[in-house]
């Protein structure tokens, strides 16, 4: 919160009382010398109140700000929000500082979001994997659709389905057929259950109206070797986490599963260009926001500041290089974004039978 200056007052030395019945020169100056006891409460109020004022944008920002990063360092949520925060720092003129708050799938970060005064001094990254962790979850103490103001979406990245190089599908449609062919047989791997990837996975069952089990890992690591070793047929995941071994063709992509080609891997096809998976269009995302009721002012300040430095060279040169897709917004359509997202992947949880915890 950004407290009022304290305010000044220019003091006028009272004049010694007169030896003759000195009293009533100083009781006469009173009025125009000093405070009243009465007047000095009046400004302390009137700068309590100050004080509890929202910060105005012309005024802001006047110390350094944070952006909560709701995962541990080192994932992609931290790379693109130090990326974001450098950016920032610099148009800003203030510090920029990363604070990863890791736990809970990224709720424990969005709490402290929530919980904060909403100042612009508190900001957060979120991501898709958040959406899908609140639809998970029944015992969240905010709510996700009404607890926070969007500020501007950042990027995008792809995920992909990938599987050994000697299982006999070659392309998405031929994955839909083997599966039909034989109900209940094939499996898919994720790292991690409720995690995007294992969302993605469910959702191109349904669309794809097949029956393939789910087998949840902890890591990707852990995933990709049961691919290779057989455990499993298919791993869906994000592009950067198999990318060396689609390279190294020691993993074989099937498919990308947003409706336009993934940069990194332009020779994959999307899964949509199958004809078999009406609809399907998936990426991971990443944006910032901040507690409801931050003044409009500075979050259009925020927007304006994360959008040009998006349109930067160099700044999109160190997110492509991050592994994903620049894209900008306004405050109000990433929050129509994160809204229809919530609807989606809630519907994929309850056609899926997934209770929530």
């Amino acid at each position: 919160m950004t407290m009022a200056p304290t305010a000044k007052y220019r003091t006028t030395p009272t004049p010694n009382p007169s030896p003759q019945g000195g009293g009533e020169h100083t009781a006469r100056a009173a009025p125009s010398l000093m405070l009243t006891r009465r007047s000095l409460l009046a400004v302390s109020a009137a700068a309590m109140l100050a004080g509890t004022r929202p910060a105005r944008a012309e005024d802001w920002p006047q110390r350094s700000v944070r952006v909560i990063v709701p995962f541990g360092p080192g994932g992609g949520a931290d790379i693109i929000g130090r990326i974001v925060a450098q950016s920032l720092q610099e148009k800003l003129g203030q510090p920029v500082v990363i604070e990863n708050r890791p736990g809970a799938a990224g709720t424990l970060g969005n709490e402290a979001v929530a919980r904060a005064e909403k100042d612009g001094y508190t900001l957060g990254i979120m991501t898709a994997g958040q959406i899908i962790a609140a639809v998970m979850n029944k015992s969240l103490r905010y709510d996700t659709l009404t607890a926070f103001d969007p500020v501007s979406q950042v990027a995008t990245a792809g995920l992909i389905i990938v599987t050994r190089p000697d299982f006999p599908a070659d392309d998405v449609k031929q994955l839909v057929a083997a599966a039909k062919a034989d109900p209940g047989k094939l499996s898919f791997a994720s790292p991690g259950f409720g995690a995007t990837q294992h969302f993605t996975g469910e959702l191109f069952r349904q669309t794809a109206g097949i029956d393939i089990l789910h087998v949840p890992f902890r890591t990707s690591p852990e995933a990709i070797s049961a691919v290779l070793g057989k455990q499993v047929d298919v791993l869906f995941d994000t592009v950067s986490a198999v990318l060396g071994q689609v390279q190294a063709g020691q993993l074989k992509a099937l498919a990308v599963t947003g409706k336009d080609r993934f940069p990194a891997v332009p020779d994959v096809p999307a899964a949509i260009e199958s004809g078999v998976l009406p609809g399907y269009d998936v990426t991971t995302w990443y944006g910032v926001f901040g507690p409801r009721g931050m003044p409009r002012e500075i979050i259009a300040r925020l927007n304006k500041a994360i959008n040009e430095s998006l349109a930067e060279e160099a700044v999109q040169k160190r997110l492509t290089t991050a592994g994903v897709v620049v894209r900008g917004s306004t405050p109000e359509a990433f929050g129509e974004h994160m809204a229809r997202e919530f609807a989606r992947w809630n519907a994929v949880r309850e056609a899926a039978g997934i209770p929530q915890q």
